[in-house]
């Protein structure tokens, strides 16, 4: 297991864990914020948790209400 792990590239893996934390940070901090989305916001809650990397960017393109 050990070995399995000291093969993964981490120079390439640690940068996306963080900008996966940070758009699921931001997005859910916008989803409180804001007042109207397009869908109920529980729905973008579980898009936004487990949908990996692309949660917080299709609710940025698609969840926002325009005004």
């Amino acid at each position: 297991m050990l070995e399995e792990l000291a093969k993964v590239p981490w120079a390439v893996i640690a940068p996306l864990i963080v900008v996966q934390f940070i758009l699921v940070v931001v997005a859910l901090f916008d989803l409180r914020k804001i007042y109207a989305t397009n869908g109920p916001k529980i729905l973008w809650v579980f898009i936004i948790l487990f949908v990996n990397l692309l949660g917080p960017i299709a609710y940025f393109i698609v969840g926002r209400k325009q005004s």
